[in-house]
């Protein structure tokens, strides 16, 4: 019985040495900052989409050879640039042939109104009759249409002659040559080449429906800038929003936006993602965190708080916009409290903390 009750002690001694031992544990050493007051622009960050103000597919309007393009493949090219060649000696032969039945109706026509100028004065001089002049009257005017028929066909032919040769619609980049020289294009049905419009450009992207009130708001008293910045590119371009979707996308509750850039320098590009922003306005005297103290939880989003008693605390805060490392905190905070800033990754409610002090600038004198 003694050697049980010994045994017993020592066991349980062991299992108080953990508890002991944890609460013995250092303290998480963190980085803190103080909840201020700060004039913060209202700005909103989407990824965009960059899209062709135009698109042109450049298609052939007559069947026939293609015998040329006198461009290369991504060229720049203009409107009225010609762009193509087809073989225009069927066109001509049919416009020879429209413009021989044209002159030979007008000289049939010049017979005909002659004879008929000239019977219907001998009908009113009783020499012919009526009906003679009546038929003589009606071979001039069929004449006259067939006259108005043939100018039809040479009018026709001109312009079938002139589908010979493909000039671009719009200025723009051509795409990949579709049709090589050579090779029979069919009317209406063979595309030749993509011409995409880019200056001026379009850039699409979305935003949380909740500030549609405001874009639209601030659209009626001003004009809103947009501006959109590649991966690669340090260059910022700057446009103007131009278009609201008219619905919401119930799927994701976000609006649809589009702005038109000039692009002078072409350095957007159709089918590339950028990163939009667009400034709604100046939230003044806002309540701000830097961004590092905001944590997502499965109840939104959360910080943690640096006590008086060296302790962490969470709470559950609701946040509006972020810039330039700041987010405003809407609810669940007060000016002049303790965020933690960094150092969360081992926190839990109550834990020990232990504040790291910035580092001391060196004064000229130790140089």
């Amino acid at each position: 019985m003694a050697i049980a009750i010994v045994a017993f002690a020592a066991a349980l001694a062991g299992c108080r040495r953990p508890a002991a031992h944890a609460a013995a544990a250092p303290p998480t050493p963190v980085t803190v900052a103080q909840v201020t007051r700060a004039s913060v622009p209202t700005r909103l960050d989407a990824i965009g989409s960059v899209q062709a103000f135009s698109t042109v597919s450049v298609e052939a309007q007559v069947s026939a050879q293609l015998l040329a393009a006198t461009f290369q493949q991504g060229d720049y090219v203009h409107r009225g640039q010609v762009l193509f060649h087809l073989d225009p000696r069927v066109f001509q032969a049919a416009l020879a042939s429209a413009n021989a039945n044209l002159a030979k109706d007008r000289a049939n026509y010049a017979q005909a109104e002659a004879d008929a100028k000239r019977y219907a004065q001998l009908a009113r001089q009783g020499i012919v009759s009526r009906e003679q002049n009546d038929q003589m009257q009606a071979a001039a005017q069929e004449l006259a249409a067939s006259i108005a028929a043939d100018q039809a066909a040479v009018q026709t032919a001109q312009l079938n002659l002139s589908y010979c040769t493909i000039a671009s619609p719009m200025n723009g980049r051509t795409g990949a040559l579709l049709v090589h020289p050579g090779n029979m294009v069919q009317a209406n049905s063979s595309q030749l080449v993509t011409i995409n419009q880019i200056t001026p450009i379009y850039v699409s992207f979305s935003v949380p429906e909740q500030y549609l009130g405001e874009i639209k708001t601030t659209m009626r008293r001003q004009k809103l800038a947009v501006y959109a910045q590649t991966q690669n590119d340090p260059h910022r371009a700057t446009g103007q929003l131009t278009f609201i979707n008219n619905t919401v996308d119930a799927t994701t509750g976000t609006i649809q936006l589009m702005a038109t850039f000039p692009n002078h320098g072409r350095r957007l590009w159709p089918g590339e993602f950028v990163n939009t922003s667009v400034i709604l306005g100046l939230n003044r005297n806002a309540l701000v965190v830097p961004t590092s103290a905001i944590l997502t939880g499965q109840n939104g989003h959360y910080v943690y708080l640096a006590t008086a008693k060296g302790t962490a605390e969470n709470r559950n805060v609701t946040t509006g916009v972020a810039a330039n490392g700041l987010t405003v905190v809407t609810q669940g905070l007060k000016p002049g409290e303790t965020v933690i800033t960094d150092g969360q990754l081992g926190l839990y409610p109550g834990a020990a903390i232990a504040i790291k002090r910035p580092p001391p600038v060196a004064s000229a004198d130790a140089q």
